[in-house]
């Protein structure tokens, strides 16, 4: 039991002291106290006085660090308010967690821009430090830096950060050029279903991983004479097995071809960091890359991540749920742009700024105003298809946009087992969904919102779609256990309150 209440402290003072932005050699410093002792606190294999939680709370000006467990973080929503004035879009999610598997590549100092400060990112940071490597906020918390060791230590992995993420299993990439065998623990995330890692293998055994799956653990050997010598088809053409092919590819000291790759945003940005890196890559933005790889790979690499489609799609649908006139900055036009028709057809009012360039030179972004719009059902079933189609992250937030419009709209949601089941938690706060199948549900609307208090779905993208609902609700509504979101998006709260909205973060007691 005392064990379990240190764990507990522990993870309050790491989550407190990553949200800070120091390292533990920083919390370490102000406490007067060496850089272990701090890593034992933090493990939990270390008694900790009352006096002592009281310096750390100071330290980090942090208000979790106090005695006793916090519990999880819940949302009270006021809803009925419009939105007004500018929200610019945070870097993406998904490409920042592949850029920080992508760095295992990398025996020099990779630096990252405007890493998004997000859980996903955290539990990756928690993994990537236990098996040796250091990171650092720099530049006030906005950018990280990532300093390999020469040897990474595989035994000491954090396995319970790395259960709790899907984003785990890109390190198969990486790892199988720098290790002949090596365990990692299954991956996690969100509850949408049966997720098979088949396709990863068939891609992977291209360059000699085989795995072994028992115990709660990926057991994985190397053959490192194995060698792809005919192109490498992806049975799914999915965003984290084209990037988990990429990775393999890097070091491969040869040409690789990937044919039926995705596309999609996050992939782009890892193949311009590859770039980066010294690793060419033709065909970018196509379904089929050819790697040229390079067998070492030690440089000093700065690159900036670009905005992420799928926030901005969340945003974009804030604005339509609650009638607002919204801008919202920094979007990245070129993987929106099937969404953004769809939603003209439906009726909604927007304008466009004329494209600029991201940070990283390559994405293309404009700036979105949406105004209050008289909404119909579109004739066409909403569907996700593989970029350049509607992004299969996108669906949900048609779910909540199609209840604000007059008619029946079909969702398919094809690529999830559960995710669809999740999207009818919105008849809990007035909307009228039918679930035909576990795949399809029937949208009818306009609806008239009711505030309502329930448990956050267990899959980021339903749990967000319920928030916008709740902040069209009139009345109090309150979402409870928000961890999931915080996955995905870096102060969502925070930051739709500046721009009128009222959602308070509230802990139990």
């Amino acid at each position: 039991m005392e064990d379990d209440y240190l764990a507990r402290i522990g993870k309050l003072i790491r989550d407190a002291r990553q949200h800070r932005g120091w390292t533990q050699s920083q919390l370490a410093e102000a406490l007067s106290t060496s850089q272990s002792a701090v890593n034992r606190i933090e493990r939990g294999n270390q008694n900790i006085s009352l006096e002592m939680i009281a310096r750390i709370g100071e330290a980090l000006d942090s208000e979790i660090v106090s005695i006793g467990y916090a519990g999880p973080m819940h949302l009270r929503v006021v809803g009925g308010r419009r939105l007004s004035g500018s929200i610019d879009v945070k870097t993406s999610k998904n490409a920042c967690v592949a850029l920080l598997c992508g760095s295992l590549l990398n025996k020099g100092r990779t630096v990252l821009r405007r890493v998004a400060r997000i859980e996903e990112v955290f539990r990756l940071l928690e993994v990537l430090n236990s098996i040796g490597v250091r990171t650092r906020w720099i530049n006030d918390g906005v950018d990280l830096e990532i300093l390999p060791p020469a040897e990474l230590d595989l035994e000491s992995i954090d396995a319970d950060a790395a259960r709790r993420t899907r984003s785990i299993i890109m390190f198969l990439g990486p790892l199988l050029h720098r290790l002949d065998r090596f365990t990692l623990p299954y991956a996690g995330g969100c509850d949408l279903g049966t997720r098979t890692i088949e396709p990863h293998m068939i891609a992977l055994r291209r360059f000699g991983l085989e795995i072994a799956a028992t115990d709660g653990l990926y057991h994985a050997q190397v053959d490192h004479e194995v060698r792809p010598g005919r192109p490498i088809v992806l049975t799914e053409r999915g965003d984290t097995v084209t990037e988990n092919a990429l990775l393999a590819a890097a070091r491969h000291d040869g040409t690789t071809v990937i044919r039926n790759a995705s596309s999609n945003y996050m992939v782009q940005d890892l193949c311009f960091f590859l770039e980066a890196l010294g690793v060419t890559v033709d065909g970018v933005g196509t379904t089929t890359l050819t790697v040229h790889g390079v067998p070492e790979i030690d440089v000093d690499v700065d690159y900036s991540p670009s905005e992420d489609p799928v926030e901005a799609m969340s945003l974009l649908a804030a604005a339509v749920v609650t009638e607002s006139e919204l801008t919202i900055r920094r979007v990245p036009i070129e993987f929106l742009e099937i969404e953004l028709a769809v939603l003209e057809e439906m009726g909604v009012d927007c304008d466009r700024t004329a494209e600029y360039a991201a940070d990283n030179g390559r994405t293309r972004l404009v700036d979105l105003t949406v105004r209050p719009s008289k909404l119909e059902a579109p004739i066409d079933k909403i569907h996700p298809m593989p970029f350049p189609g509607l992004n299969i992250d996108n669906v949900p937030f048609f779910a909540a946009i199609a209840a604000s419009a007059h008619g029946k709209t079909l969702i398919h949601d094809w690529v999830y087992d559960n995710r669809a089941i999740y999207l009818t938690d919105l008849n809990r706060l007035g909307g009228r969904l039918q679930l035909l199948d576990p795949h399809r549900v029937l949208v009818e609307g306009p609806t008239r919102w009711r505030a309502a208090e329930m448990m956050c779905p267990p899959a980021l993208r339903p749990a967000v779609v319920v928030l916008l609902a709740m902040m069209a609700a009139e009345g109090t509504s309150v979402l409870r256990n928000v961890y999931v979101i915080n996955r995905g998006y870096e102060e969502l709260a925070e930051r739709l309150n500046s721009v009128g909205a009222q959602i308070e973060i509230f802990r139990d007691i």
